[in-house]
């Protein structure tokens, strides 16, 4: 640490390129869609009337292959990370206060969620819901929240991760990801189970630094990539590593945590989690070029609106589906398809375009309290919401 700590040569800066940064801004959207998508395919619980009994739609089968490619934290952690690299280019004063007015911004609608969700739990109370239930409900919405603790614990010492990469650049990306290997390691092999959740930073801090240095190399103006060769053998790595893990190790098949499941790749993630950093990176900037143009066109309204409203989707999106979901079993007494079956996958559409709608009326309700900005790309701009 004494040594990260040591300040890096002055290096003279190049103007920041022009215009907007379109491809964070595409992982971005990419990012919060694929978080509500996968969330919303969760969707599985029973009510007798008494008790509320929650599971995961994607336990059944193998229903676990989605969380391969829509457990997209590692996009949405590369994109917060190319947030802070352009604050951090255009200091308009102490990293501290920037980190601080950044917190309080998003403080609005969180703030504003807990509110509502605080009155809505007296009210499904009063109306009859079961406590039991009620608590249930009101412990679930809230989880996706701990992103943020780990996007302000890996904002604080962004100047010194980018100290790090322009003085080490890829040893330093090789270090944070060996780093919770090694935790694994101890985890599994030396039996030190509380050790595991120094992983909850490492692990995510691999995909940050690498936004930071795609950022500050963009800044620079040393925007060239690693070759397609680099990255498709970085794909291949990340995805097979994955597969090998999951194969050998203790590890379970699936990214997020699962009902009956001995451990969770998520909760504290894990070494598969770290593969999948890398094949989901590799693959994002193996695509670049065509997520710059859809970003630019057909995917250019979708990208505008999120970046005016990513935390509140972020936020509500799981209170719309509860509402869908509760409706059906507390209002109209029906049952849920039964996970993974024909009738499941022929009624997902109609319960997507419920839920979509639900939380379209609540982001028009709570939108307000989100700040207009102007996205990642733009200097000012830090953060991009994920998922629990």
């Amino acid at each position: 640490m004494a040594t990260l700590l040591t300040p890096a040569p002055t290096v003279a800066r190049p103007p920041a390129p022009p215009g907007r940064d379109t491809f964070v801004d595409a992982i971005r959207a990419l990012g919060t869609v694929g978080v509500v998508t996968l969330h919303w395919l969760m969707a599985e619980a029973t009510w007798d009337g008494r008790s509320l009994v929650v599971g995961n739609a994607l336990r059944h089968g193998a229903a676990w292959v989605l969380t391969w490619p829509l457990q997209v934290l590692p996009l949405l952690f590369f994109a917060s990370g190319a947030a802070a690299a352009y604050q951090h280019a255009r200091p308009t004063g102490p990293w501290g206060g920037a980190v601080v007015a950044r917190v309080r911004a998003v403080a609005r609608p969180v703030g504003a969620f807990a509110a509502a969700w605080a009155v809505a739990a007296v009210a499904l109370l009063v109306v009859g819901v079961p406590g039991g239930a009620v608590r249930r409900l009101a412990l679930l919405a809230p989880q996706p929240l701990w992103f943020l603790a780990v996007w302000v614990a890996l904002l604080v010492p962004a100047p010194l991760l980018l100290r790090a990469w322009r003085r080490w650049r890829w040893r330093a990306l090789a270090v944070a990801a060996a780093a919770p290997l090694v935790v694994d390691v101890l985890r599994f092999g030396a039996g030190l189970a509380p050790v595991a959740w120094a992983n909850v930073l490492l692990v995510w801090a691999v995909p940050f630094l690498a936004g930071l240095a795609y950022a500050d190399d963009r800044l620079q103006g040393r925007g060239r990539l690693p070759g397609r060769r680099v990255l498709w053998a970085g794909l291949v790595a990340g995805v097979g590593a994955m597969a090998l893990l999951v194969a050998l190790g203790p590890y379970p098949v699936s990214m997020v945590g699962m009902p009956g499941d001995a451990i969770s790749n998520l909760n504290p993630p894990t070494a598969p989690i770290v593969a999948q950093c890398v094949a989901q990176l590799c693959a994002a900037l193996l695509l670049r070029p065509a997520l710059e143009r859809w970003a630019r066109g057909a995917g250019r309204v979708l990208v505008g609106w999120l970046a005016r409203r990513s935390m509140t989707v972020f936020v509500w999106h799981l209170t719309a589906m509860f509402a869908v979901v509760g409706l059906d079993l507390l209002v109209l007494h029906e049952r849920l398809p039964v996970a993974w079956g024909v009738d499941w996958w022929a009624a997902r559409p109609a319960w997507f375009g419920a839920y979509g709608l639900v939380l379209a009326l609540l982001v028009r309700a709570f939108g307000r309290f989100e700040r207009p900005r102007s996205g990642v790309s733009h200097p000012r701009a830090m953060m991009a919401p994920g998922k629990g």
